[in-house]
């Protein structure tokens, strides 16, 4: 290496704190190709009889990767954080607010059968909204409405619908029109699994769907690896995407036996799956980072351009507390698609100290809801920063209990040629409520910079329920706590598992977030025992109120570079305009909305900033009134249908580019 390259990349190093140098990230590698196994229209179900045994009696949810609640840190080793306050849900913040499938809904296309807990999936697209839990799933319209289902879950994957399954989740690629889902599957011989992944090219979910099979036994057969203790099963998939490939990541355990393998990294080709035709695909496996094996390694969802796919996992191998966190780079990811093997690195970054969170106190009852451990959650990338969220132990300021609460990171990582070389951590945090606990986060972030996360609160004086917190772009922490969707009751003590998973995703159109998680519903979406009352909520919140401002007109430059200075005078006026009709003429018509007028848009303007409850003196005040009275010439009421008419006109116009080196 020459010596300014050798002083340079010394440098670089010593730029960045020493825990963060890249190490090697896999053992094993391998590579195969799938085959479609299924065509599956998700409307023409079998029908079965009753469940199998191994349905009935085999658990759903994850399986835990840390002691479960046998022992918490040291007093002195659990974080402290400023309580975050509790704010009023004002009305029109949340422009979608329903109940989704629920433990009814499961029973009921599931033969009675119950089952817990429910693994929110979510995914939205094209007009359409699909929610797959354990073990249902229902298509709605984007307000809500339902299209289809409640189905079993099982008919999106071709499964008997008695067999087993869990772990649910879905995802819209709007490049592609694409859905996407994946959930585990165990035979019931239980000497095999897999994960289906389930795919809809159409983009009306309500079509068929191929599905492929991912085989996860690793005993030696069907060219997998031969795992100590197998036939395994790849629990919990997890999901990422990004414009190559599909990114399934699990967590590998023995069927049977006590065997933990850890995590498994699965890359399958993008292209492949999209055109139907026999799917290559790359799996490492043998993985380890911070001299443990790795569990849950979270791959990202993409929100537009990476050098790489990044991936994000806990470390805390004692099932305590740990200040670090696993930052994890795919490059050369183009070689899934020819066959090839991509570039897996790893690097352990230092944090802010989190650790296994206690169960969670509810109102009502004595019975604690499970709040599992301090894996790492939804992961997602957007304008080079990697955002995650986990459920931690915290003590709230001025509190006396240690409490489950929420750490979050926001993470910005570089590649040191094709592999992951350092991270900054430009922001992290907590989330935590005085006196009550927040558990299984799913955080989402937008390219301006704000932030949501939905989570289920539940304490003393609150029945499980469904809660969201924002960050905007200006601050450095969440706001205020706000309850979506207040519990009913408290979860029956009969049951054991919540979670394991709540979801939030960004709207294709760039404008809103989507969320769901679990709580309790009320009871007309239980089960009618009552055993397992459990429902989803999903909520939709915009991202800012600018998000409803008027819709910018865009001139080229060259407009301005054709004509001389006289003529541009009207747009930055050296005096009041006495006279903006021309001026205003030929701006619209270059922007091809000639019948326009500018009432057109204050009326739009001061529309939509009262529906996102702008006061009326501020209305008033961005139109350029000191009263209020002149507000009802413009401000004209958003009704439902008129919103959704708007959300699909700015979806439209967001589908033209740009016009090159255009200004607002």
């Amino acid at each position: 290496m020459p010596r300014r390259s050798a002083a340079l990349s010394i440098l670089t190093l010593l730029l960045f704190p020493i825990s963060t140098i890249a190490q090697d990230a896999a053992a094993h590698v391998r590579s195969g190709m799938l085959t479609p196994a299924a065509t599956v229209n998700p409307f023409h179900q079998p029908v079965s009889q009753a469940l199998s045994s191994a349905a009935q009696s085999r658990p759903k949810g994850a399986r835990p990767i840390h002691p479960a609640h046998s022992t918490f840190a040291a007093v002195s080793l659990v974080p402290e954080a400023v309580a975050t306050p509790f704010g009023a849900n004002t009305s029109g913040e949340l422009v979608r607010n329903f109940n989704g499938v629920s433990s009814l809904d499961s029973a009921v296309t599931n033969f009675g059968g119950e089952f817990e807990p429910p693994d929110q999936g979510l995914c939205v697209g094209n007009g359409f909204v699909v929610e797959p839990v354990n073990s249902a799933f229902t298509i709605y319209r984007r307000n809500g409405s339902v299209v289809a289902g409640p189905f079993n879950v099982n008919a999106l994957f071709a499964e008997g619908l008695t067999e087993f399954t869990s772990d649910p989740r879905c995802y819209y690629d709007g490049s592609s029109n694409t859905w996407f889902a994946t959930i585990l599957f165990i035979a019931a011989d239980n000497r095999s699994a897999r994960t289906d992944v389930a795919v809809n090219t159409s983009g009306d979910p309500t079509t068929p769907w191929t599905v492929f099979h991912l085989d996860a036994t690793d005993d030696g057969t069907n060219g997998t690896p031969s795992d100590p203790g197998c036939p395994c099963l790849g629990d919990q998939p997890l999901l990422g995407i990004d414009h190559e490939n599909l990114y399934i990541s699990t967590n590998e355990f023995s069927i049977l036996g006590p065997e933990f393998n850890g995590a498994q990294i699965y890359a399958l080709s993008k292209s492949d799956l999209i055109h139907n035709r026999p799917v290559h695909f790359v799996h490492f496996g043998n993985l380890t980072i911070g001299g443990s094996i790795a569990a849950s390694v979270q791959p990202a969802i993409n929100n537009g351009e990476a050098p790489a796919e990044y991936f994000l996992n806990s470390l805390d191998p004692t099932g305590t507390t740990d200040n670090r966190i696993g930052v994890w780079a795919m490059t050369h990811r183009a070689e899934v698609s020819a066959g090839g093997t991509p570039t897996l690195s790893s690097l352990v970054l230092a944090t802010e100290t989190y650790g296994v969170p206690p169960n969670a106190v509810q109102k009502g009852s004595t019975s604690l809801l499970a709040t599992d451990d301090d894996r790492m959650q939804q992961v997602q990338f957007i304008d080079g920063d990697l955002w995650g969220a986990l459920t931690s132990v915290l003590t709230p300021a001025k509190d006396t209990t240690a409490r489950a609460e929420i750490a979050w990171f926001k993470v910005h990582p570089h590649l040191f040629g094709d592999v992951i070389g350092a991270a900054d951590l430009p922001a992290q945090g907590y989330v935590a409520a005085f006196g009550n606990y927040l558990f299984y986060p799913a955080i989402q972030a937008s390219e301006e910079g704000t932030v949501a996360m939905v989570m289920t609160l539940s304490g003393a004086t609150f029945y499980p329920s469904a809660a969201y917190t924002i960050l905007s772009g200006e601050r450095d922490s969440f706001g205020r706590i706000k309850v979506a969707a207040a519990g009913t009751g408290p979860y029956n003590p009969r049951a054991t598992r919540w979670g394991d998973y709540s979801a939030a995703v960004i709207d294709p159109n760039g404008k809103s977030f989507w969320l769901a998680t679990e709580y309790i519903p009320p009871m007309t979406s239980q089960t009618l025992d009552g055993r397992r009352n459990w429902g989803t909520r999903v909520l939709v919140r915009m991202k800012l109120c600018v998000a409803f401002g008027a819709t910018p007109i865009l001139l080229p430059r060259s407009y301005f570079a054709k004509l001389p200075p006289r003529k541009v005078a009207w747009r930055i006026p050296q005096a009041h305009m006495t006279d903006y009709k021309k001026a205003w003429q030929k701006a619209a018509r270059e922007a091809s909305v000639a019948n326009t007028r500018i009432y057109d848009l204050r009326s739009t303007f001061a529309s939509r900033a009262n529906s996102c409850k702008a006061s009326g003196l501020t209305v008033a005040h961005l139109l350029g009134h000191s009263s209020t009275q002149i507000l009802p010439t413009y401000v004209k009421p958003l009704d439902e249908n008129t919103r959704v008419v708007i959300e699909a006109l700015d979806s439209a116009r967001l589908l033209h580019k740009r016009p090159q080196g255009s200004v607002n």
